[in-house]
């Protein structure tokens, strides 16, 4: 099964809130109502400055997704 690079989550147990788990490598989610982001990995092979770099790009590409998830969602 060929699963997507992001998917979108939420949970009863927090109303407010709105995940996004990139489920490559490094997996990680992110809470949207405060971006704070929650390693389901440790990235071992980068040190703090190319995990610094590599995070930025990758919590954009998540900003990106949900932001285009949500017009396909308000076009329906």
């Amino acid at each position: 099964m060929e699963l997507p690079k992001f998917i979108l989550g939420d949970n009863t147990d927090f109303p407010e809130d709105i995940f996004i788990v990139h489920l490559d490598y490094p997996r990680f989610i992110i809470n949207l109502k405060d971006d704070e982001v929650e390693f389901l990995e440790e990235p071992d092979d980068l040190d703090e400055n190319e995990l610094n770099a590599e995070m930025e790009g990758l919590i954009n590409a998540a900003n990106l997704f949900y932001d285009r998830e949500m017009e396909r969602y308000e076009a329906q």
